[in-house]
């Protein structure tokens, strides 16, 4: 009699990171866990089982990895790749196997996106000895392939390895076999992935923009010549998930509420504060000193603006976002949420403390100014090919995440208009310029989505 077969999909939203536990029997596994762990345990009780292995596909770059506090809930393993000097866990080599009752998984090594980079197959010997599903970490996407910008001094090589793993590894695999990668559409780790998180090996051969450059020399090229962004806190998610010293986590506890007084002064004392409410609420008023990053927006810019020494003090719309907001920062290394602030701006308000704003301007209004060719800055924070794609004429591009360190390159002696897809990187790059000094900014709420539905005039390059 065969035994009971389970399996599921965990995406952690933001950072578009997914990752996976099955089971056969009593015994069950986890590819690449994230931080806060608790719900591999639920889901593995919730099927009379118990985590006895915990697969890492490699060092993810991204987010902390929750390998080291799963082990310690259940007592399981931890296997990774070879080619890097992990201190921590078991390594692994290609063609290593485990066994769950019918479930058979067996190591695949594919570098490419990293040196020790694996792929594992699924098969269910109940049906045969040919895989059914392979998980492929970062190598392999729905509607792209892994970044390969991590080796700077040796482009061609890691390109060249990537394109080896891919047509030489995964795809002889078979066209049946199921897709089940770490990212999807959002992740920083690749770009043009699918919204979808279900796909096959022989569907991703034939529409994958990617493995549609079949000739070896062909892929390299593309692949040395793709722009990525790589945000600061890489180096230190790089470093925890090496060396597996991220500080534990026993319990996600909320911060305790504290009063305007009470959180001014410690904002005075070195507290960062973070506003993660809407571009609209932040536009309308915010506590000056302030960082904004609208809750969704934590995931993927937390990582570029905030220090890991600072404590973090939240200003939210309501009291479930505090929860949400310290598992987004929980997930990126940030431990030091010290409180929130009770009644958000209300009461900041009513208690007399200052407050400033950020005047919003309607993409009408924007496309008046360039008709009439008023002097003003604006500033458009998307991605490089998001510019290029569309843009208003005259922008001026800097990347919101790289705005910090270009501040010398925004002219100070007249109005900046910030902009971006929709808004919400408008607002964090307007707080930005307010923390450093420039008085005279304004945000484009709606920004290119708001142009694109009235009409505004476009320019590309």
């Amino acid at each position: 009699m065969a035994e009971k077969i389970f399996f599921e999909t965990i995406r952690s939203e933001g950072l578009a990171h997914m990752s996976y536990i099955f089971g056969s029997g009593k015994e069950c596994a986890v590819v690449d866990p994230r931080r806060d762990c608790e719900i591999y345990v639920d889901i593995a009780q919730r099927n009379g089982a118990v985590i006895t292995h915990i697969f890492e596909t490699h060092r993810n770059e991204d987010y902390v990895i929750g390998s080291i506090d799963l082990a310690r809930r259940t007592g399981a393993a931890i296997y990774h790749g070879e080619a890097l000097d992990f201190h921590y866990g078991t390594s692994v080599r290609e063609g290593n196997i485990f066994k769950f009752e019918d479930l058979v998984v067996t190591v695949l090594e594919t570098p490419g996106h990293t040196y020790e980079s694996i792929s594992l197959t699924l098969t269910d010997k109940n049906f045969g000895n040919e895989p059914i599903a392979v998980f492929t970490g970062d190598t392999l996407f729905i509607g792209d392939v892994g970044r390969t910008d991590f080796f700077p001094d040796c482009p061609e090589e890691v390109a060249g390895l990537l394109y080896d793993s891919l047509f030489r590894k995964l795809l002889p695999l078979g066209d049946h076999v199921l897709l089940f990668p770490a990212h999807g559409a959002g992740s920083v780790c690749g770009s043009g992935m699918a919204a979808r998180e279900f796909s096959t090996l022989g569907f991703e051969r034939k529409h994958n923009p990617l493995l549609q450059l079949t000739e070896r020399d062909q892929f390299i090229k593309h692949k040395v010549h793709e722009h990525h962004y790589k945000p600061p806190y890489f180096k230190q998610m790089e470093h925890y998930n090496q060396e597996g010293n991220a500080p534990p986590v026993y319990e996600i506890s909320k911060p305790p509420p504290v009063g305007p007084a009470e959180f001014s002064d410690a904002m005075k004392k070195g507290m960062l504060a973070l506003d993660a409410r809407s571009p609209e609420a932040i536009a309308g008023a915010f506590i000056p000193g302030s960082l904004a990053l609208p809750l969704d927006m934590i995931p993927a810019f937390a990582g570029w603006f905030l220090p890991y020494d600072r404590p973090l003090g939240l200003v939210v719309h309501k009291y479930s976002d505090v929860e949400t907001a310290v598992r987004f920062l929980l997930r990126l290394g940030y431990d030091k949420v010290t409180c929130f602030l009770n009644e958000g701006l209300y009461a900041w308000e009513v208690g007399g403390h200052k407050y400033d704003r950020i005047p919003a301007i309607h993409a009408q209004e924007l496309t008046q100014r360039i008709q009439e060719k008023e002097r003003f800055t604006l500033l458009d924070v998307r991605t490089i090919e998001e510019f290029q794609k569309g843009h208003l004429p005259n922008a001026h591009h800097i990347y919101v995440g790289e705005l910090p360190d270009r501040l010398d390159q925004i002219p100070r002696n007249q109005r900046i208009t910030t902009f971006c897809g929709s808004g919400r990187r408008a607002i964090i790059a307007a707080s930005i310029l307010k923390n450093h000094g420039f008085d005279v900014v304004e945000d484009s709420l709606g920004s290119m989505a708001a142009c694109s539905a009235i009409g505004c005039p476009v320019v590309t390059g």
